[in-house]
């Protein structure tokens, strides 16, 4: 059995990197100021550039290109304001929508590194 949210075709992804991004770092990875396009989930930076259509300019999930949404995305929702790596005050329910978002990512997009505090400490 395929393991869950496995995509159609097989993606053969790099090995991952592990450069740091502070958030303002990665705003400008959202397809606006720069052509790649990047989203953090749970603090791993994923490149997404090409699904550009869907996270880049325009696009249904644009809201969290340059982002860390992994708040929006635990809750489902597309409001700017829950585009943000907090994660405090999730359900249950919450975490696991954000844990099936992480594994949708990891077996689709090269993980460029991750997120870490304006410090270079790892948050």
């Amino acid at each position: 059995m395929a393991p869950r949210f496995a995509p159609k075709e097989p993606v053969v992804l790099d090995p991952p990197k592990d450069t740091a991004f502070t958030l303002m770092e990665l705003r400008q990875y959202d397809g606006v100021q720069n052509p790649l396009i990047y989203v953090a989930v749970k603090g791993t930076v994923f490149d997404v550039t090409k699904n550009s259509k869907v996270y880049g300019p325009g696009g249904s999930y644009a809201v969290f290109a340059g982002k860390d949404g992994s708040k929006g995305l635990a809750k489902s929702s597309l409001d700017p304001e829950l585009a943000v790596p907090d994660t405090d005050g999730l359900d249950e329910g919450e975490i696991t929508v954000l844990d099936d978002w992480y594994s949708y990512f990891s077996q689709r997009y090269n993980i460029m590194g991750k997120v870490v505090a304006e410090s270079g400490a790892k948050i």
